[in-house]
């Protein structure tokens, strides 16, 4: 921190590390711990914890710098007294005749048991070996690469015999040699940061620096990231900067009056969500979010942030009815929360490039991918809402009902190429009477299989990165309950083992084929070959890398067969390289050669036999060779 204004950069939220100095930070020249908080409108501070006999008195902080940054100055005989990490502390603010409790909103660590109080840690025990993961990593186009995202919740993935959940080193045994067998190519985790309320999932938050103490330590967590990195498989965390925890501990009107917060009630709070609001126009606020962001990178080498309810932040009339006050110019846009966006944006980028920026995001705000130097948000990945609306609204129906709905299957290439997408069945899509991916499919028990199988080989090849939800691998049939794990009993059952090993063999095709992936972003990758079928409920359309990857999918969506089902297609020989009504899912080679006929404006076509309820993958053989030839 020499020869830096760190007091300036605080309060102008130009900060990004203020982990380093915010909080309980260890001084290895003093052998003291140094807390330092933010509390303006306090009439006193003190530090009380273990160390002082929870004795306010023996633990008051220095004023300092008008009053804004507050000091004290924790002394320790050893070093090993340093790192025991057993000193719990808490702040008691004074604001006139109000005693307020608070945890330390810079803590790196808090008690497992849910008091909420914050534990002396020092964040240099946090040493992860990743450097020949991150040296691949610099030559890797993300836009260009597959993406297969597996989204979970550590406490109720798997969980140990007598009930309790697993530890973070417990799920990182587990899960990487799962997730390198189920070929995922990364790994999305619910609730990190510390909340003290299981059924929030981990959205509403008290402590944003610390991971979970449920699961246990920062270097628990960080042995975890090292599994997955030495496994090739990336790691995305779900981050939330749109509310925070009402919990009393927390920030919620932190030193007596609304400081991390606004003011003004219509947008102090979401009571829908019974959540306050970050007030995005403080600096201390950019500082505090924008130093959280950068420490899961800098410290525990996260590669992405999937950012939660960003339409929360957007507009100023989210969820609030007709209670709600317009920006300046009279509009319900939140100029400040824009300019934070953009601003955290710009700072991530310029430091850690190759950093996956996930907007979840589900209104038609324009450029939320698109660079903050072209007016955009500057995001490099968005949520596709639109597609996971329709396309579940589609499959949802009873199949008399499609016809009518067509353009629920077609609609979403309109628009798949205006941003960079991620397509979702997430948590979010299987809780709340909704139905898992399963059991949302209409039908007796093996229709239901071959809907669900049918609309997981349409959504992989359908432009955009892929995530599903943890269960929706091998079927799960009933919603997910974060109170347990999932019913990995259902594996015991062909149906189910077979959709897990369907779902494997899918994953693996997706990882090892360019023209599902190499142009994500770019509408010379897709081909329209049937779009309009709407009497037979089929839709076919052609995936490609532009160079000698070509692939053509085929689905039906209806519950008859289609023999001989004739369409236009470049000429060439195709070979099957999955259906989803094959047994088993191992890899067959039929062959499939065009004929001069025309059909659908292609001078050349094939036939299809196409089973009730199912979809087909087929490559073009030798596609350069063939490329040359129709040039000739």
């Amino acid at each position: 921190m020499k020869n830096r204004d760190y007091v300036t950069e605080f309060h102008q939220g130009e900060m990004y590390d203020a982990y380093k100095y915010m909080g309980c930070v260890f001084d290895e020249k003093t052998g003291k711990a140094v807390f330092r908080t933010w509390a303006p409108h306090a009439d006193s501070v003190s530090v009380i914890g273990e160390f002082n006999g929870w004795n306010a008195e023996r633990g008051v902080m220095q004023n300092k710098f008008m009053r804004l940054l507050l000091f004290f100055d924790l002394p320790v005989e050893t070093s090993k007294d340093r790192r025991e990490y057993s000193r719990f502390h808490k702040f008691l603010i004074k604001n006139g005749d109000e005693i307020i409790y608070k945890a330390d909103p810079y803590a790196v660590h808090a008690e497992k048991n849910g008091n909420c109080n914050s534990k002396a840690y020092d964040l240099r025990r946090v040493k992860i070996k990743d450097s020949q993961y991150f040296d691949k990593l610099k030559n890797k186009d993300i836009y260009n690469s597959p993406i297969s995202i597996y989204e979970a919740h550590i406490g109720s993935w798997r969980r140990h015999d007598d009930g309790n959940v697993y530890s973070y080193r417990d799920f990182a045994d587990a899960i990487v040699p799962y997730l390198k067998e189920m070929k995922f190519t990364h790994l999305e985790l619910m609730g990190v940061a510390e909340h003290p309320y299981d059924g929030s999932w981990g959205y509403q938050i008290v402590n944003y620096y610390a991971p979970t103490s449920r699961y246990g330590t920062p270097e628990d967590f960080g042995y975890l990231v090292e599994k997955l990195h030495s496994a090739g498989i990336g790691l995305i965390i779900d981050w939330v900067p749109g509310h925070f925890s009402k919990d009393a501990p927390g920030l919620i009107d932190f030193d007596g009056e609304p400081l991390y917060e606004p003011s003004i009630e219509p947008r102090k709070e979401f009571k829908e969500w019974g959540t306050r609001c970050f007030d995005y126009g403080k600096g201390e606020v950019q500082t505090f979010l924008c130093s959280n962001a950068m420490m899961w990178l800098d410290v525990y080498h996260v590669d992405g942030l999937r950012v939660d309810a960003v339409a929360s932040m957007l507009y100023l009339d989210y969820g609030r009815g007709d209670n709600w006050l317009p920006n300046r110019k009279g509009g319900k846009e939140n100029e400040e929360a824009v300019a934070f966006l953009q601003k955290l944006n710009t700072y991530v980028f310029a430091h850690h490039p190759k950093t996956m920026m996930i907007a979840e995001e589900s209104t038609a705000w324009p450029k939320v991918t698109k660079p903050v130097s072209d007016g955009g948000l500057g995001f490099n990945f968005k949520w596709n809402m639109g597609w996971m609306n329709d396309m579940l609204s589609y499959a949802k129906a009873d199949p008399v009902y499609r016809s009518a709905m067509h353009n629920n299957l077609t609609f979403s290439i309109t628009y798949a190429f205006s941003e960079n997408y991620i397509l979702p069945i997430s948590h979010d899509e299987v809780v709340h009477g909704k139905g898992s991916l399963l059991n949302k499919m209409p039908g007796d028990y093996g229709m239901k299989f071959a809907g669900y199988r049918n609309f997981l080989m349409n959504m992989f090849a359908h432009p955009g990165k892929k995530l599903v939800f943890m269960g929706t691998e091998f079927a799960q049939f009933i919603e997910w309950d974060y109170q347990k794990q999932l019913d990995w009993m259902l594996l015991d059952f062909p149906m189910h083992e077979s959709s897990r090993k369907f779902f494997a063999t899918l994953n693996d095709i997706y990882v090892k084929t360019p023209a599902l992936w190499a142009r994500d972003c770019d509408y010379s990758g897709f081909e329209w070959l049937i779009v309009d079928d709407r009497d037979d409920n089929v839709i076919i359309y052609a995936r490609t890398d532009g160079k000698n990857s070509y692939l053509i999918g085929a689905f039906n969506f209806s519950p008859c067969e289609y023999r001989k089902y004739r369409f236009g297609c470049p000429a060439g020989r195709y070979s099957e390289i999955l259906a989803s009504d094959w047994t088993g899912w191992k890899k067959g080679r039929k062959k499939h050669q065009t004929v001069k006929k025309p059909s659908h404006g292609f001078d050349n076509s094939m036939t299809l036999d196409i089973k009730p309820m199912s979809g087909i993958y087929m490559i073009r053989d030798n596609v350069i060779l063939l490329k040359e030839k129709e040039a000739k």
